[in-house]
């Protein structure tokens, strides 16, 4: 017999004749199981297994006759019976007739049917007789020795009552039969033993699983639940297994599936006072129907995974850096614009951006999103005038698996997809074609968007920013901007003043640069008091067409070359040597009639950063802190 891994444990329980079987075949299983053998009987012997198995785990249980029907009835522990074959009664009855002729055959419960066989067919004189109890089976010897039968075969109370009374008692069970018991009950303990570990495998699954899940029997009544379902149902299992479901949760309606045999799967219902996704499903064992299965899912609990899964497949999606305490200044009109951001924020519409370039649209987004309840969400930002017309709309919208030749295996996140629960901030919009538009719009409107090659949508929650430095109804009067998305982006508008119309904040945005670049690593040395209080008095007469990104960068030009013009005198004649377009236009007065002006100004400090980098659009856009197609249309404009 081959060994079992982990032995099983039996408990034989034998007494009289049955004991010495047990105990000349148990050393035979032990390499299969380990084997106990107890010699008592009824109420003692199920006190005496009781106890060992508070112990250690009992896998099942040998016995015979009246004892071990007692033992089937009380204990919830398989009991595998020592049975009686006619081969036996045929040997045991041969052996008898060494003895004596008169001889009566007696069972346990009652004689059956393949025992009156063979004793009719052989013409046996043999008296027949049962019993169910041990008081039956005194009385049952006693009126035998009465009739003249001198020879009993029999279970073994029978045998030693027979014996007690004079008469001869041989033992009904051969040693086969016990072998074939014990044989029977290591099988059924190991199959036992492999579905407690199956079943305690399956309830460690569905203990981590977060769904509810309640399987029934083909009565409706429950046999196992998860601790999710506990919560659901609002009562523990101890209360809830071999109860009828439909008496804690009426609305279940696993009564059809066990009827129609029938999944029905993703059902929005309400449950127990709860909106879930319900699946039932029934359950089949090799084609008959067994029970039926109830999975509740939590619909907020689908939606966190869903944004857990879109924000990990995300690759664009980005950190925020600024808030509401980065928008530097005390002028009323930056004051209006914080007071702005905040109103925003406590909004979930469309905002619009506008104002000149370098004047911190994703800065105002940034603050927008931090101050929202998105704030925990993806912040994602494209230029929309910084790619082509089909790389855009593959950025944004996102594209399936063989859409189109080069296609990424398993196809791209789109940036609306990316952007789930979060924002997605739309810089140049203005920039976009109007095409893409069209696709913009409806994805404002129906709230999903539709992947490059797909034919289902799918559905999105993303609040929109959009900024531009364009005059968007000028632009949607003249055809080259939609008008029906300029007014679904036109919702919320925050206009962002250029520096030119604020100089009361070139002093706190100069402070505040400067120390953003004493926090960063590195030997930077800070520029000279005199050649900043010099940049301040000279700066108010200067148009600034980069506007805070120029001075950001003025600033940097000072910090990074101001030894190689050491001030000998004045500041201004240091400054003049490193910042001279500053002093282009010192002394022109400052009025909004000179837009044209400005825009001159602005144009020749590109040229000059141009010449400067050898006519190197690329590089030029970079030192100007700009994108080429930015650049591109500054010069267009000329």
């Amino acid at each position: 017999m081959r060994a079992a891994p982990h032995p099983v444990h039996i408990v034989a329980v034998g007494l009289h004749g049955l004991r010495h079987l047990l105990e000349e075949l148990i050393p035979d299983f032990h390499a299969a199981a380990e084997i106990t053998l107890i010699e008592k009987a009824y109420d003692e012997a199920v006190a005496d297994i009781a106890a060992r198995r508070r112990q250690s785990t009992i896998d099942a249980i040998v016995a015979a006759g009246s004892n071990g029907n007692y033992l089937r009835q009380r204990m919830d522990i398989p009991v595998v019976l020592v049975r009686v074959s006619g081969f036996d009664v045929m040997q045991a009855l041969a052996k008898a007739r060494n003895y004596s002729d008169r001889i009566a055959l007696v069972t346990y419960d009652a004689v059956s049917d393949e025992i009156r066989q063979f004793v009719d067919t052989f013409a046996l004189p043999v008296a027949l007789r049962s019993y169910r109890s041990e008081e039956e089976a005194r009385a049952c010897v006693h009126e035998l020795k009465s009739a003249g039968i001198e020879v009993i075969v029999a279970p073994g109370l029978v045998v030693d009552l027979a014996r007690a009374s004079g008469l001869t008692g041989i033992l009904i069970y051969s040693q086969r039969l016990v072998r074939q018991a014990i044989e029977d009950a290591v099988e059924v303990g190991r199959l036992q033993r492999a579905e407690l570990a199956k079943r305690d495998r399956i309830n460690t699954i569905l203990g981590e699983l977060r769904d509810g899940v309640v399987a029934v029997d083909v009565e409706g009544r429950i046999e196992v639940l998860n601790p999710a379902m506990e919560k659901i149902l609002g009562r523990p299992a101890s209360k809830l297994v071999g109860e009828p479901l439909s008496s804690f949760m009426s609305e279940s309606d696993l009564e059809s599936t066990l009827r129609w045999q029938r999944p029905e799967l993703e059902r929005v219902q309400r449950l127990s006072g709860r909106t879930l996704i319900t699946s039932r499903v029934p359950i089949l064992e090799q084609g008959r129907l067994t029970g039926a299965v109830l999975i509740c899912q939590d619909p907020e609990a689908i939606r966190r995974m869903d944004r857990n899964l879109r924000t990990r497949s995300a690759s664009r999606t980005r950190s925020t850096r600024y808030g509401l305490g980065d928008i530097v200044g005390d002028s009323p009109l930056i004051s209006d614009v914080r007071a702005r951001v905040a109103a925003c924020a406590k909004s979930g519409a469309t905002v619009l951006i506008t104002g000149e370039s370098g004047t911190g649209k994703e800065l105002i987004a940034q603050s927008i999103h931090m101050e929202s309840e998105r704030s925990s969400q993806p912040f994602v930002a494209i230029n929309c005038g910084a790619f082509p017309e089909s790389l855009l709309e593959s950025e944004l919208f996102g594209y399936t698996e063989g859409s189109f030749t080069g296609a990424s295996r398993g196809g791209k996140t789109g940036l609306f997809e990316a952007a789930h629960t979060g924002t997605l901030f739309l810089d140049e919009i203005g920039e976009m074609p109007l095409s893409l538009q069209t696709r913009l719009l409806r994805v404002l409107q129906e709230k999903e968007v539709l992947r490059i090659g797909a034919t289902d949508p799918t559905p999105i929650d993303v609040r929109v920013i959009a900024a531009t430095h364009q005059d968007l109804a000028s632009r949607a009067a003249q055809g080259k901007f939609r008008r029906d998305l300029y007014y679904r982006l036109n919702i919320l508008l925050v206009r962002l003043p250029s520096l030119r119309e604020r100089p009361e904040d070139l002093r706190p945005l100069i402070h505040a640069l400067q120390k953003k670049w004493a926090k960063q690593p590195g030997d930077r040395r800070l520029p000279e008091a005199g050649l900043i209080e010099a940049l301040l008095e000279t700066a108010r007469h200067y148009a600034w067409p980069g506007n805070v990104r120029e001075l950001e960068n003025v600033l940097e030009r000072i910090m990074v070359l101001s030894d190689l013009y050491p001030m000998q005198g004045a500041a201004a004649e240091a400054l003049k040597a490193l910042v001279p377009e500053i002093f282009e236009n010192e002394g022109e007065p400052r009025t909004a009639e000179l837009s044209e002006h400005r825009r001159a100004a602005d144009l020749r400090h590109i040229e000059k950063v141009l010449r400067e980098c050898g006519g190197n659009q690329a590089k030029a856009a970079e030192v100007l802190n700009i994108s080429r197609t930015t650049l591109w249309r500054r010069l267009k404009s000329e």
